[in-house]
């Protein structure tokens, strides 16, 4: 298998602030690559210049071997990328059901639809009618990637999924990912619980103040204690 994505040497500002330099990273095809780094690394960003929501100044970002330079956010969905952002941007107004149905990507088609979301996320099957402000953290969590998987990505771009998550709620998504991992979704996320990230991923690339600093095999990174103790304090 190829890499569903290359980034390349790239540079991105917020404003006049650098925050990524010449940042590189490939994900393969099938594969969990995690992003590991302490807050303000650069992980975010990272995701932010994939989806051209902040674009690159510099560099470029290639999917499916496609340039995705001046591509706006809603066309990188539509070729096949979900994106689960760390604030969940859960429609609180609307219901669960209303909140999946939005997840639908015009021209995609796969296996998943409701029914098959619903199936797999037992927990939105009783909360299908609740408005999704009223949601907990954990359930809205569980709402925002059963809504991405709605688009049937090719690549799932999951960011900080269990920050702030109840430990069973950890565990169900650890589960979770390990399920898709039987599925063709290459998946890239971003993660401070080690525990949780070493469960999920083959892959793991740190990022240190825009910098990647390690990009290697799970294998590599669990028994690197150098870059465990330096970049992320464990």
């Amino acid at each position: 298998m190829g890499n569903i994505i290359e980034v390349s040497k790239i540079n991105t500002y917020y404003g006049r602030s650098h925050i990524l330099f010449d940042l590189s990273l490939e994900v393969e095809e099938g594969l969990t690559i995690c992003l590991m780094g302490r807050n303000g690394a650069g992980k975010t960003t990272t995701f932010r210049s994939i989806m051209n929501l902040t674009p690159p100044r510099s560099g470029t970002v290639k999917f499916k071997g496609k340039n995705c330079k001046r591509v706006p956010p809603y066309k990188m969905a539509r070729m096949g990328i979900g994106f689960v952002p760390e604030d969940r941007r859960i429609l609180d107004k609307l219901t669960v059901k209303e909140n999946l149905e939005l997840g639908r990507i015009p021209g995609r088609t796969g296996e998943w639809n409701l029914e098959r979301v619903v199936d797999y996320f037992p927990i939105l099957k009783d909360l299908l009618n609740r408005i999704g402000g009223t949601l907990s953290g954990g359930e809205q969590q569980i709402l925002a990637v059963a809504r991405a998987l709605m688009g049937n990505p090719d690549l799932l771009l999951l960011d900080e999924p269990s920050e702030g998550l109840a430990p069973v709620i950890i565990t169900f998504l650890r589960d979770f990912v390990l399920g898709l991992k039987k599925s063709n979704i290459t998946i890239l996320l971003s993660e401070q619980n080690v525990k949780f990230a070493t469960a999920v991923s083959d892959w793991v690339v740190v990022i240190d103040k825009g910098y990647v600093v390690f990009n290697g095999s799970i294998e590599a990174f669990n028994e690197n204690q150098e870059i465990k103790k330096k970049y992320l304090a464990i």
